[in-house]
């Protein structure tokens, strides 16, 4: 993988993570208003949207600040996750003031960016880990390169990622595959044994045929 470009070099072709792919992996909007916004301490964050005290969902602005809360978490698992693998930056809560506003963010393009952000860091020597958003990177290598995947547990489920929910019980023996296996296969990789952008893009025009992006990109 190239640095410069955040490309897949392999010995037939090189591809990378692109906006479509991440519409049909997550189902996050890639289209819409930049993400981007003021920065606040987590204090004042906290205090601004309430989230300091317990939540009991009583009325609107409860659920709803709970519903900003797993936002968050998605934020800090899914989409823009970072070595602590728990933690989550404050600078993000300002976006989530307006509740009705969250949608018109381009939250896909703003992943993609941490994405390949975090493939330049990890080529660095120095570098012993790899953060970001690693379930997007995985479900794309294992939709581009189908011979590398476990047994999805729903081929048919939308968004792309929910296919390897609950996947360990019938991909049990996957879980030992060792790193050479996988730069074996990499070696031998061969004409017609990875998806093309024909390929993906046919398949994603059959998904936003059977479902709305606008209403899963959170889920």
């Amino acid at each position: 993988m190239a640095s410069r470009d955040a490309h897949f070099h392999f010995s037939i072709d090189e591809c990378a993570v692109s906006l479509e792919d991440v519409a049909i992996i997550l189902g996050l909007p890639t289209n819409g208003v930049p993400v981007t916004g003021p920065m606040m301490s987590s204090f004042e964050a906290m205090e601004a949207e309430g989230l300091k005290d317990r939540i009991v969902l009583t009325d609107d602005i409860q659920i709803q600040r709970y519903v900003k809360c797993h936002i968050m978490l998605l934020f800090g698992t899914i989409l823009f996750g970072d070595k602590s693998g728990a933690a989550v930056h404050w600078k993000f809560l300002p976006l989530l003031c307006d509740f009705a506003g969250i949608i018109q963010y381009s939250w896909g393009s703003a992943c993609l960016a941490h994405m390949n952000r975090s493939l330049c860091r990890a080529t660095r020597v120095d570098c012993k880990e790899i953060d970001g958003p690693l379930t997007l990177l995985l479900a794309w290598a294992w939709t581009r390169l189908p011979f590398l995947a476990p047994i999805p547990g729903n081929p048919r489920v939308f968004p792309i990622a929910n296919r390897w929910r609950n996947w360990e019980r019938e991909n049990f023996a996957y879980r030992y595959n060792t790193l050479a296996h996988y730069r074996r296969l990499l070696d031998d990789l061969q004409e017609g044994h990875s998806f093309d952008s024909h390929d993906v893009s046919s398949l994603c025009g059959r998904l936003m045929a059977l479902t709305s992006l606008s209403r899963t990109w959170f889920y």
